[in-house]
């Protein structure tokens, strides 16, 4: 009898025992799993602000390269407006260079012409006082020719003959040493030209020597 009973609370005993390491289990599942939810929500967050941190970084670089590509648009304009301006002064300095020997050119070609119209005078004094039976002998034309070619040179560059004689005075290029009262012509007209005048170009190569009426 003893032994049923010594039986029986042992039973009891290992049920006890049984129950609470049920219990205990359950805890520690209990326990486990409420851990496991704060991992997760732990690791969740910090994938959150990873994602978070990343998507900033992003952005910083991609405003830094906004602002990288802004200050290169800057530059480039900038040395862009620089080469253009001084494009543009090489452009006038080359022409006022060119235009100054231009310029000089011309000055020493009007000293050279002027020094040869004498010369032409002479060509056209010596071929007038000739008779018209000289004017038909080998040298008279020999000399009408050089002197043909001397004013088709003339002409190309750039020298012409005046021809004032009817025209009306005009002291930028005629210069009267006569004056005469003559109804015939009209006021200030040239009546006779003693020495043939010259343009150079656009310039005056020479006067005109002119006797200009009434």
């Amino acid at each position: 009898m003893e032994e049923n009973k010594k039986n029986f609370d042992e039973s009891i005993v290992e049920e006890t025992n049984s129950e609470g390491s049920a219990e205990e289990q359950q805890e520690e599942t209990s326990e486990e799993a409420v851990t496991g939810k704060e991992t997760g929500a732990a690791e969740a967050e910090d994938d959150k602000e990873s994602n978070e941190a990343g998507g900033k970084t992003k952005k910083k670089s991609a405003r830094a390269l906004e602002i990288e590509l802004k200050k290169s648009e800057e530059k480039l304009a900038d040395i862009t407006d620089k080469y253009q301006r001084l494009m543009a002064e090489f452009e006038n300095a080359r022409k006022r260079n060119a235009k100054e020997q231009s310029r000089m050119y011309d000055i020493g070609a009007k000293e050279v012409l002027a020094k040869l119209l004498p010369v032409v005078d002479n060509f056209e004094r010596g071929l007038d006082a000739l008779s018209e039976e000289e004017k038909e002998g080998a040298f008279a034309q020999g000399i009408e020719k050089i002197y043909q070619q001397l004013m088709t040179v003339f002409d190309e560059i750039g020298v012409k003959a005046m021809d004032a004689a009817g025209k009306e005075f005009n002291p930028d290029f005629h210069n009267a040493v006569m004056h005469v009262e003559d109804e015939e012509f009209g006021e200030n007209q040239v009546v006779e030209e003693f020495q043939k005048g010259y343009m150079y170009k656009d310039s005056v190569l020479r006067h005109s020597m002119v006797k200009v009426a009434n």
